[in-house]
């Protein structure tokens, strides 16, 4: 059911969800929310992405 790119494709985006709060509230470095909000938009960007892949090797299929 689930292929090794799907779990890339959701681990990118939970590690950029993981960064953008550390992000927010400073875990290692003063905060910095601007950032924070800035890779927060990376997370739908890169779902996107994988389902755009995904729907293209589908369709080669």
């Amino acid at each position: 059911m689930f292929k090794i790119q799907d779990f890339m494709i959701l681990g990118a985006a939970f590690i950029s969800f993981l960064f953008s709060v550390s992000l927010w509230f400073g875990a290692f470095w003063p905060p910095n929310r601007e950032a924070g909000v800035f890779v927060g938009l990376w997370v739908p960007s890169i779902l996107a992405a994988g389902i755009y892949v995904q729907l293209l090797r589908t369709a080669r299929q």
